[in-house]
């Protein structure tokens, strides 16, 4: 069954280095799973009509959605959202940034000669509303968090309560080494072996998870640092690190979202 497996990727990669593009159908149907969203090398990603039951009046079906725009977006897949057929559902989907809409909406199936005559005379229709009124928050946060990644290369999320962290951006970075999840006092540890001799002491002095809990007791809303770190080429980099404590409604952990730049 695992043979199986790796003759239909390794199909499937041949299908796209052919130059054809690789869709995965009926997502959120019975048979579809995220680790096949992670493991097939698709470029499209068509979500399943049953998703849309509720109308996108119930708020767990809106929560499932804007999730699955939201990972979808974030693996670079262009999303399809089947079987629309009512005006609630299209309003909705525009706001999750859903790339393609198909269904009874736009139209029914039809006789060859019917659909090209459609094809012909078919004008644009105009958005109903402003994009920025009509946004839904995941969405936005989808746009805001593209921005934080072009900035930052490296961002990290810590919860210095669990000695806990994992990265949630690690790309064009000095250094390509770094584990993605772990112990936090092994990533400091990690951190400071690639500084410059006369910055590793101050990198452990100001980011230990000791130091960091002593400054979040104190009140601080941000701890930061500039260090020349060796990248894998060889070359010292001024890099920026900055660590900021953020609050979970659910959690009375200390958390704290780092974001590095390349200077």
């Amino acid at each position: 069954m695992v043979n199986e497996s790796y003759r239909i990727l390794d199909w499937i990669k041949s299908i796209r280095q052919a130059g054809f593009s690789v869709a995965i159908d009926d997502f959120g149907s019975g048979l579809s799973s995220l680790s096949f969203a992670k493991d097939v090398p698709a470029d499209i990603i068509k979500i399943d009509r049953s998703l849309l039951s509720g109308n996108c009046e119930n708020e767990k079906e809106r929560i499932v959605l804007e999730c699955i725009f939201s990972f979808a977006n974030r693996l670079g897949l262009t999303t399809v959202t089947e079987g629309v057929e009512t005006r609630e559902q299209l309003e909705f989907l525009r706001t999750c940034d859903c790339k393609k809409i198909q269904g009874y909406i736009f139209a029914k199936p039809m006789p060859a000669e019917e659909y090209l005559e459609l094809c012909r005379t078919h004008t644009k229709i105009e958005q109903t509303a402003d994009i920025l009124q009509a946004q839904a928050p995941a969405s936005a946060v989808n746009l805001l968090m593209g921005v934080v990644f072009r900035k930052y290369p490296l961002v990290i999320f810590a919860n210095l309560t669990r000695n806990s962290f994992y990265m949630m951006a690690y790309e064009n970075f000095t250094s390509t080494s770094c584990q993605s999840t772990g112990i936090f006092d092994e990533l400091i540890v990690h951190g400071a072996s690639t500084m410059h001799p006369d910055d590793k002491e101050p990198f452990l002095t100001t980011f230990s998870r000791e130091n960091l809990l002593k400054a979040y007791e104190e009140g601080k809303k941000e701890v930061s640092l500039t260090t020349r770190q060796l990248g894998d080429d060889g070359v010292y980099r001024t890099v920026e690190t900055v660590d900021y404590f953020v609050k979970s409604e659910s959690s009375n952990d200390v958390l704290v979202i780092t974001l590095c730049e390349n200077r």
